[in-house]
């Protein structure tokens, strides 16, 4: 059961113009289900991606890299789940791109203006001949408020579909910023096996998205963790449609400019905690935030190594305030000369440790009653500078281990 994650209202998911989807049920690797997406895009769409540093990347993701590379002007996307075409060599490469030939010839479009994305079981070929005969329907159901049936039709081991969609003005026009993501195991940064589709209606120049798209990954999904794991095809993008009729926005120091980054910023950031939130097996969501430190960096390699431990994770699904397991995660983070004697810890407003030691005034107790709760903060302090960082992380539960063991049955 994800953890305080309801289900997204789809009236609260604002169409996006120029951007439509339509979802079908292929069979790819399951019947009965609907595990085909296709999303057209109107022509002047501007779209930037980040993916994977996984150096064994999918199929699609390398034919997603050629095709941006191409600068052709993409205008569909077609994503199924239940087959990572993951570990498939040449012939994977051959289906990815038979796929989007497929998509591209029904549209009228040349086969480099088709990104390809792929979620599910690695080492298996993909069954382009199912994802072709499926694409009809899909076509057939593309419309702009499909956010909610396409945040459905990508899940794999999720059990909520993740969506988020704000509005803002700018120019003094409306501008909406609508996403969904996927994941719930497999997840660690770099990227953190997760996709994600943001689009915006705003007219942005091609610079600037690419900019703000690895910005928004930085500070989302590159800030999540529940295994530790990095998929093969990690995916984020962001469409620009252009639709708002709103002068380009060309750099983030203007007005209209800081309102678009953060609210895009903003909505990658709920996809990503809604990952976390749905973790495999989560029954915590918990914040881990680190300060004081020299540079942004060396905090986020503390986070991380509290963040990744199981044995820091296992003692907050058991609600057991062992908490000498967190100083051993910032003590084995990898700064040489960090001086433990200024180091400072809380459990949400409960301080646990000063200068390097047990506050005297810490209770058993106090610390056991943050540790029952759904949702948790831990901070530490590195007393050695001013800067900060903050990921997201869940509990390891007995549900992960059992979920992961029948992944493929």
């Amino acid at each position: 059961m994800a953890v305080n994650l309801p289900t997204p209202n789809p009236r609260d998911l604002h169409p996006v113009p120029g951007v439509r989807l339509g979802i079908a049920e292929a069979g790819v690797r399951k019947a009965g289900r609907r595990d085909l997406t296709v999303v057209t895009l109107a022509e002047g769409t501007q779209i930037a991606a980040v993916f994977t540093q996984n150096r064994f990347c999918a199929a699609p993701v390398q034919v997603c890299r050629k095709h941006l590379a191409a600068e052709a002007g993409i205008r569909a996307l077609v994503i199924n789940t239940g087959n990572a075409n993951a570990g498939t060599g040449d012939d994977g490469l051959a289906r990815a791109g038979a796929t989007c030939s497929a998509l591209a010839q029904q549209l009228g479009l040349a086969a480099t203006q088709v990104l390809p994305f792929s979620t599910g079981v690695v080492m298996e070929a993909l069954p382009v001949e199912r994802i072709v005969a499926g694409l009809p329907a899909a076509l057939a159901d593309l419309a702009e408020d499909h956010w909610l049936q396409a945040a459905e039709a990508i899940m794999t081991t999720d059990t909520v579909p993740k969506a988020a969609s704000r509005q803002v003005t700018i120019d003094g026009r409306t501008v909406t910023v609508t996403g969904i993501s996927k994941g719930a195991g497999m997840i660690r940064p770099a990227m953190a096996t997760m996709l994600g589709f943001v689009a915006t209606d705003a007219a942005v120049e091609p610079a600037l998205l690419r900019a703000l798209v690895a910005e928004a990954a930085d500070r989302s999904f590159n800030r999540i963790t529940i295994d530790g794991d990095t998929s093969t095809n990690d995916s984020f993008v962001l469409i620009a449609s252009g639709q708002a009729g709103n002068a380009p926005i060309a750099q983030f120091d203007s007005a209209d400019g800081a309102l678009l980054r953060d609210t895009v910023i903003a909505v990658a950031e709920q996809l990503a905690q809604a990952i976390v939130r749905d973790g495999e097996g989560a029954t915590k969501f918990i914040t881990v935030q680190v300060d004081g430190g020299r540079s942004a960096a060396e905090c986020r390699q503390v986070a991380y190594s509290i963040a990744h431990s199981p044995l820091v994770k296992t003692a907050f699904f058991a609600s057991d305030p062992n908490l000498g397991r967190i100083l051993a995660a910032v003590g084995y983070a990898g700064i040489a000369d960090l001086d433990q004697a200024l180091i400072a810890l809380h459990l949400d407003d409960v301080p646990v440790v000063v200068r390097g030691g047990r506050n005297p005034a810490y209770r058993e107790e106090d610390g056991q009653r943050v540790m029952k709760q759904s949702e948790i903060t831990v901070r530490v302090s590195l007393g050695r500078g001013s800067e900060q960082a903050t990921v997201w992380t869940c509990d390891l539960s007995y549900d992960y281990v059992k979920i992961n063991a029948d992944y493929r049955s």
